[in-house]
């Protein structure tokens, strides 16, 4: 049975193997514990039994005005447990705290382009691109800044793509 629970200090310490996979973005050990303690709503923790960690997501909430929204920095499912919907649930989870709690217009995320598995996941959960960002990752790579809409932005403007692409430097948020 798997048990999602927030993430404490001491997954630091667990979620290692977790973020082998060469497409999850790895993060140095205060950015993790920055967002623990800004967002601790939006860092959760999916447990096997045995204490095992399969997955975890960790996100924010930022921007103003109809900007305002939920941010997935990361969302990484253990192989071992992938294609049992538990990214979907996470996901779902980080959606329903941005909605209902921060009611927040959108959530958005960044995603490689290359990455057509994660982008098609995306896109089953109703993500859409919004637009391209031009060598986001290291420099090189670029990268789809997907959103979905939540039930504040009616009129579902927040999700209107972008007509060229943009480079890192034109993001309006860290």
């Amino acid at each position: 049975m798997t048990t999602i629970r927030r993430f404490c200090c001491n997954d630091l310490l667990r979620f290692a193997s977790v973020n082998l996979d060469h497409l999850t973005e790895t993060f140095n050990m205060s950015f993790y514990m920055t967002y623990l303690a800004r967002w601790p709503d939006y860092f959760h923790v999916a447990d096997a039994p045995g204490n095992r960690v399969m997955g975890y997501i960790m996100g924010k909430v930022e921007g103003q005005g109809e900007s305002w929204h939920g941010h997935v920095t990361a969302v990484t499912v253990d192989p071992e447990y992938r294609r049992q919907q538990l990214a979907k649930k996470l996901m779902n989870l980080l959606e329903d705290i941005s909605d209902k709690i921060d009611k927040a217009y959108f959530v958005d995320l960044f995603v490689r382009a290359s990455n057509t598995p994660a982008i098609k996941m995306y896109e089953k959960l109703d993500y859409v691109v919004y637009r391209r960002v031009l060598r986001y990752y290291s420099g090189e790579e670029d990268g789809l800044d997907m959103r979905k809409a939540l039930s504040r932005d009616v009129e579902k403007k927040s999700i209107i793509p972008l007509k060229r692409p943009i480079t890192p430097d034109e993001l309006e948020y860290d």
